[in-house]
């Protein structure tokens, strides 16, 4: 049977300037004693489990870069946490809220379209925002007060590259009517189709229940590569769609690895698929990896998919209070060029766009002597072979 991949992944616009008066006045009432940090992400919403699995990572991050402390520079670091519902709406009356109150570092956008909502207000306020797992390519560069600490969809599509063979092919990129579903599309277009490959797209909306007339779709299209690239709860029903029309047989599915809880729901398929993954526990190996596995570990607990990208998180905002102590303009600096070794290896922070540059990962799941699901890696792609193109920098 041929080797199939698949591409899943985990995934507006009032943008007003806070009162500079009111700004101030809170300013002025804020605690010098402490460094505050509020972190707006998905408690609740459609991206609910990527946010845990980020908040988790990024309490041991903090855990791990302040050596148990929670401090720097002697100050104690307080994280008020924050439910954008997975909305953006929700998640830019949270920002203002926070600017508002004195907050200097926002962090922890799940969300794609919340963190597009959240980086202007960054720029017009003057402080450090730290976006999260969300992957959407126009989140580089947007702005020179905005970071990430995960991985952004041209990343996704450089290490699916590798395993296509030959030229002239027909990819049919199945995705979501998201800002992540079609960030992927414009991707895949851009690095896939300029190898001489013609791409289309499948964009099935956010709302949808039946898959079964887009999984049709992707029957009739006979590409030699499905790409899918989706996010959420949803994507059980939309793998058994396509499996129900068929789409599997003579077709490569390509998809990227999600988090644990959605291997099973790949059925018989799961071992006859390659994947590109954000991150697997056992797939890096350098101390700070060791150190997370272990501490999870005793909780009878593995780090997840985006457990990575809330320890990165940790990881930038101590360094930029070590450096920057709460000057934002010094923070921002003190990220541009910054390199650590996070849990997935060296990465890198590009002083031009402030994309992350970072290794990513081929893997296979096979079955284990208990007959769940693990995870084989095949390879790693280094981060000069996964960095994106540079972008410009809009503000």
């Amino acid at each position: 049977m041929r080797h199939r991949v698949t591409k899943v992944f985990v995934g507006l616009a009032l943008f007003t300037l806070l009162g500079g008066t009111a700004t101030v006045a809170a300013q002025s009432q804020h605690s010098t004693a402490s460094y505050d940090v509020g972190i707006v992400y998905s408690r609740t919403g459609l991206l609910a489990a990527y946010g845990a699995e980020y908040i988790e990572g990024l309490k041991l991050g903090l855990r791990y870069a302040t050596n148990g402390t929670n401090k720097v520079n002697g100050k104690a670091i307080n994280l008020k946490l924050v439910d954008d519902k997975t909305d953006p709406a929700t998640a830019v009356n949270a920002a203002k809220d926070l600017i508002g109150q004195g907050y200097k570092i926002l962090a922890g956008s799940v969300s794609s379209g919340v963190a597009l909502q959240v980086a202007p207000l960054a720029a017009q306020n003057h402080i450090l925002f730290i976006s999260g797992p969300a992957a959407s390519d126009a989140i580089t560069g947007v702005n020179k007060y905005t970071f990430r600490s995960g991985r952004q969809t041209l990343q996704d599509v450089e290490t699916v590259t590798s395993f296509l063979k030959g030229s002239g092919k027909k990819v049919v990129v199945f995705d979501q009517d998201s800002v992540f579903g079609h960030g992927n599309y414009a991707a895949v277009k851009a690095i896939v189709g300029s190898k001489g490959h013609n791409v289309s797209e499948i964009s099935v909306p956010l709302t949808a229940t039946d898959f079964t007339p887009f999984a049709q779709q992707a029957k009739n299209a006979n590409a030699d590569l499905v790409f899918v690239a989706w996010a959420g709860t949803t994507a059980g029903a939309m793998w058994k769609a396509l499996d129900q029309q068929n789409v599997f047989n003579g077709t490569d599915v390509v998809t990227g690895l999600a988090e644990h809880a959605t291997w099973a729901a790949l059925g018989d398929e799961a071992t006859k698929i390659h994947y590109l993954s954000h991150y697997v526990a056992n797939a890096p190996k350098n101390k700070v990896n060791d150190w997370l596995v272990n501490q999870m570990r005793k909780r009878g607990q593995t780090p997840d998919l985006f457990t990575p990208d809330g320890f990165n998180a940790a990881l930038m905002i101590v360094h930029a209070l070590k450096v920057g102590g709460g000057d934002v303009d010094k923070m921002v600096s003190s990220l541009e060029g910054f390199k650590f070794l996070g849990p997935k290896g060296y990465e890198a922070i590009r002083p031009q766009d402030h994309a992350t540059l970072q290794p990513m990962f081929r893997v296979q799941l096979v079955k284990g002597s208990n007959g769940k699901l693990q995870a084989k890696v095949l390879g790693t792609a280094n981060a000069f072979q996964t960095a994106p193109p540079i972008a410009k920098m809009q503000g």
